[in-house]
């Protein structure tokens, strides 16, 4: 029979356990979190945060081409829109900091304390019917600088930015 008493136990044992068990539980739950978090913007994604495009689902990942000449076009599998820049009346620039609390719970404090910055551009302009629109973009951090340019200088307008540190991400 082999029946541990508490004075056969070798130390140590439980704190390992309780450690390994520890660890498991904050992956597991760094793992969820992940998961239930939204979409990231990288590479050449854009995100349809919201605005008054009809039948596009706020939240929606798609990219934008802004190889056309007339137009800035967003396209996804949910939906297309195109934006004339000779109909574009406002650009704002923006950033959002948020926590990164998925990687601090299994990696370290420093994760905690870091910041992810969000990125957005929003546009004004009017429709066919001259009725004032609105869509917010998530642009990828990489791509803010040239979006901009490009659209600036297709439609005349300058764009406003929210901070001075938004406005240096740009213009560096």
């Amino acid at each position: 029979m082999n029946l541990r008493k508490p004075g056969n136990m070798r130390k140590g044992t439980n704190a390992a356990s309780t450690l390994r068990s520890a660890i498991a539980l904050s992956l597991a739950i760094s793992f969820l979190a992940e998961a239930a978090a939204p979409e990231a913007v990288r590479g050449k994604n854009v995100m349809y945060v919201g605005g008054t495009i009809a039948n596009l689902p706020e939240g929606t990942m798609g990219g934008i081409n802004t190889k056309d000449e007339k137009a800035l076009v967003f396209e996804s599998e949910k939906g297309k829109f195109q934006i004339p820049y000779e109909n574009v009346t406002s650009l704002e620039y923006g950033q959002k900091a948020g926590r990164r609390l998925g990687v601090a719970i299994t990696l370290t404090l420093w994760a905690l304390l870091s910041k992810k910055r969000k990125h957005f551009l929003t546009i004004g302009f009017t429709d066919a019917n001259d009725k004032p629109q609105g869509v917010v973009l998530e642009i990828p951090k990489g791509s803010a600088k040239s979006t901009i340019m490009i659209i600036e200088v297709r439609s005349g307008k300058k764009v406003e930015y929210e901070s001075e540190e938004a406005r240096a991400h740009v213009h560096g």
